[in-house]
């Protein structure tokens, strides 16, 4: 004889923990609110580091070559790529690290995590709804920086064309949907950092364990892609591609390395995000 399981009039897995409660459960935390406010305060603490560093001239340096940190003043636009450019390579990637990696261990560490599941919430709805507003959350963070940006650098440097440090420049109708390109790569690039911290959330109860050892590791393929010794091995790690973003700010669009860099990136984020899913799925909840 089957055994026949009842579900409860109305019940809906699909409707189980929406993403809208989820959302304001994560924008109610105050990592949210503090991440939130070292973003926006960047572009002002760069502001005020120009002024008192006296900008640049746009000579370079002592050997000439020219960089975005030497056009960063010549309008709101270059000051917004400068922003995404040092921030680019560490700061953006915490976000994303501590977004992805504190959702499912921070449950855990509250010993939440069963009574969500007792609901019933189904694992797999669980994990989706926090990744998606994981994911939400971590865009909103990279939109942030060069929005606040922008406006800040407009207010303070004027509106006007894009300086491109290889010589020329882009008209200012032409440097925001750049820009909104660089910024829609940088999310992509990130999604290796997303995967790992997001599959480490499931696997222990501490956060700050998750979102360090999605850090750390990070910090490990930006030091292998130093290795110069290593080759064309070095295309196989994501940070090999973390700016392929500035081919964005080029006269003449190129995107060869930003789609070899989108490719590798997602390629590891969905086998990561498989095994959060496949490894939670048969988990023993104990917290």
């Amino acid at each position: 004889m089957s055994a026949v399981t009842e579900v409860a009039p109305g019940y809906r897995a699909g409707r189980t923990l929406p993403l809208r409660v989820e959302a304001m459960r994560q924008w109610r935390r105050r990592r949210t609110l503090v991440m939130g406010g070292v973003l926006a305060a960047l572009p002002f603490i760069m502001i005020i580091a120009f002024a008192v560093g006296g900008g640049q001239d746009g000579r370079g340096g002592r050997d000439g070559r020219i960089t975005l940190i030497d056009t960063a003043t010549a309008s709101g636009a270059n000051f917004a790529a400068t922003c995404l450019f040092v921030s680019a390579g560490f700061l953006l990637v915490v976000p994303v690290a501590l977004f992805c990696g504190d959702t499912v261990a921070s449950e855990a560490s509250w010993s939440s995590l069963r009574y969500l599941l007792a609901s019933p919430v189904p694992r797999a709805r669980l994990l989706w709804s926090k990744l998606v507003v994981a994911l939400g959350f971590s865009l909103a963070a990279m939109v942030l920086l060069p929005l606040v940006a922008l406006a800040a650098g407009t207010i303070a440097y004027g509106w006007g064309p894009l300086k491109l440090p290889t010589g020329g420049s882009l008209a200012a109708a032409q440097s925001v949907p750049r820009l909104a390109l660089v910024v829609a790569f940088v999310f992509v690039s990130q999604l290796v950092t997303a995967g790992l911290a997001f599959w480490l959330s499931t696997r222990t109860d501490a956060p700050l364990g998750a979102v360090g050892g999605a850090v750390g590791l990070t910090i490990v393929g930006n030091v292998l892609d130093a290795v110069t010794a290593l080759g064309s091995w070095r295309e196989f790690l994501p940070a090999h591609w973390q700016f392929a973003w500035a081919d964005a700010l080029q006269p003449h669009l190129e995107w060869g390395g930003m789609i070899k860099g989108a490719a590798v990136s997602v390629s590891y984020a969905l086998v990561l995000f498989a095994l959060a899913f496949r490894g939670f799925a048969r988990k023993d909840i104990v917290s």
